[in-house]
């Protein structure tokens, strides 16, 4: 199936999205710096850069294509570099969403100062999804910090769960990908409230 950007994109802002994801990396998964910047022309909201950030190069171009944010997988570097990445991102009024996986890793996005961290319910090592993963890391989170809960989303009930467990938003891909209405989809999973973390 070939996906319209901007076509999903507007769907998925008339449905209630508070930000879009556009997957860039071209080679695994079929994206590219043009598909974001057709997003980023077409649509009001923020935009995060989906792919494997791993030099600072690649947010220097993330901030040149317009790009809101980008993603950075603390386990696809070394801590030093995800340090690094964090920085200079910063420097250029890029924001990073920090992916973690384990406390140790939560523990490295808080140390660099990431305003928002994401925790992913999928296994990168199996791709299986482990959906308690998400529900066991987020109350750890700061409250000052945005947590978002990722993978595995695609039920008012799961979205429930994600916002008992104290996430303030929810990256969901592929089941508004597959949808043949996104923006009821989105609208439909958006109606959930958060429920605010202690710490």
């Amino acid at each position: 199936m070939t996906l319209d950007h901007v076509t999903q994109a507007t769907a998925y802002e008339n449905g209630g999205a508070a930000a879009i994801s556009v997957l860039t990396e071209r080679d695994r998964f079929g994206g590219s710096n043009e598909d974001l910047e057709a997003v980023v022309a077409a649509s009001g909201l923020p935009v995060l850069r989906k792919d494997f950030h791993v030099a600072a190069v690649q947010l220097y171009e993330a901030r040149s294509l317009g790009a809101s944010a980008a993603l950075v997988i603390a386990r696809a570097v070394s801590p030093a570099r995800f340090m690094l990445l964090v920085q200079t991102a910063q420097q250029i009024d890029l924001e990073v969403l920090a992916e973690v996986r384990d406390l140790r890793e939560l523990e490295l996005a808080l140390e660099a100062g990431c305003r928002i961290i994401g925790v992913n319910n999928r296994n990168l090592e199996t791709l299986e999804i482990e959906p308690r993963t998400a529900e066991t890391i987020i109350p750890r989170i700061p409250s000052d910090r945005i947590a978002v809960a990722e993978s595995g989303y695609s039920t008012a009930e799961s979205i429930h769960a994600a916002a008992a467990a104290g996430a303030d938003a929810v990256l969901i891909g592929s089941f508004l990908s597959a949808s043949a209405d996104p923006a009821s989809a989105v609208r439909e999973l958006t109606n959930v409230a958060r429920v605010p973390r202690a710490r």
